[in-house]
């Protein structure tokens, strides 16, 4: 079961080379996508030469119910887990060596969460960079599209033993298990995080989870893909 709604603006501001706001549900996230030139130190003997792609995510101090203390200079420990998601998750779906001695920098920024914001921010995230992709291309900066295929990422929890798709914040707290999935238009898994919130959880369960999960994925990459259509 899917209650929440997902809505995707592409070009929300405007100087980043891709820039979107998503909103599942209640949940808002502006993710963007700017473009540096240069690579860390660890890539600059690379052969071939490569681009790299990295991610920070943050929450603003009024985005939950209660002020969340704001981030300065360091993450917190949540933020840091996310945001290595984040990136670990982006480097999948781009072929680094089509955008050589370029860095991609992808924020993503939670103004309003009610759940879901990790899931959120992959989904919008992965249309900030295909956007950033195709400024670099017009520019003249790459040749080729380093897009490699479209990805996205949803909730799903067991809320009265019934698998729930796009856990909002309540739903989440009811949830006897939570699980973060992401996947590729190809239909293959990039990351399962699982979690027995208050009881452990049986293969048929997780397979009924899986099930709802990737029939969500399917709807958020249609919709991705959607965005583009004259």
């Amino acid at each position: 079961m899917n209650k929440r709604k997902t809505k995707i603006t592409r070009n929300y501001l405007m100087h980043p080379a891709g820039s979107v706001l998503i909103e599942t549900g209640n949940t808002k996230v502006i993710c963007t996508a700017m473009i540096e030139k240069g690579v860390p130190s660890f890539l600059k003997e690379v052969d071939p030469p490569q681009g790299w792609l990295t991610a920070e995510y943050s929450m603003l101090p009024g985005a939950p119910n209660q002020r969340f203390k704001r981030e300065r200079g360091k993450s917190n420990s949540r933020s840091t887990e996310i945001q290595r998601l984040i990136g670990r998750v982006l480097r999948t779906t781009v072929d680094m060596t089509k955008f050589p001695g370029f860095t991609i920098h992808v924020d993503c920024d939670v103004i309003q969460a009610d759940g879901g914001t990790r899931t959120a921010a992959i989904t919008g995230a992965c249309v900030a960079i295909k956007d950033a992709f195709t400024n670099m291309i017009s520019e003249g900066s790459i040749t080729e599209d380093p897009f490699k295929e479209w990805i996205a990422a949803v909730s799903v929890g067991m809320v009265n033993s019934e698998a729930v798709v796009d856990l909002c914040y309540e739903e989440d707290f009811q949830a006897d298990v939570d699980m973060n999935i992401v996947m590729t238009e190809s239909g293959k898994y990039v990351e399962i995080q699982r979690t027995g919130e208050t009881k452990s959880f049986s293969d048929e369960e997780l397979r009924e989870m899986l099930k709802e999960a990737k029939k969500a994925i399917r709807q958020l990459i249609k919709f991705q893909k959607r965005l583009y259509e004259k």
